[in-house]
């Protein structure tokens, strides 16, 4: 098995601002926490959380349906995360929620099934982060049917 390495650069800009740097292709991000710490002018943490979390479910439910030659956009994907006290009273993500609408009808798609039963397994970041955050998906087809209902832990 190999492994690699993913390196992110942050540098202070102001109070809680921090310059995000990725690599000479990307453009960098500023991170922010929201008032009354800091001033909202980028995401916070937790929304960076939120947003690795939805783009990796969305990345690895989109190509699991590429494999089978599967045309499933517009895929939108709502991620909300639960941000409450733990048992010591320290604030913490408790939970998240994560839907992913596909732009079609289940039954325009092929092989669904299949997809659904394993497109999870294959997010790098939501099997890292369910390990310690319970994060429950759910895939609905572009009617609000439900497809797939589940919970990461």
């Amino acid at each position: 098995m190999s492994s690699k390495t993913v390196k992110v650069e942050l540098t202070q800009q102001s109070n809680y601002q921090f310059v995000i740097a990725f690599d000479e292709q990307i453009p960098t991000l500023l991170g922010d926490e929201p008032a009354p710490l800091g001033e909202g002018k980028g995401p916070s943490p937790v929304q960076l959380l939120a947003a690795a979390v939805g783009n990796c479910l969305s990345d690895s439910l989109f190509f699991a349906l590429q494999k089978f030659k599967q045309s499933p956009e517009p895929i939108h994907t709502l991620v909300e995360a639960e941000v409450g006290r733990n048992e010591q009273g320290r604030i913490r993500v408790l939970s998240m929620t994560a839907k992913l609408h596909l732009g079609v009808e289940a039954n325009e798609l092929q092989q669904l099934d299949r997809v659904l039963a394993q497109f999870e397994e294959f997010c790098t970041v939501t099997q890292s982060v369910g390990q310690g955050i319970p994060i429950h998906t759910r895939v609905l087809d572009s009617k609000g049917v439900i497809l797939k209902d589940s919970l990461a832990t």
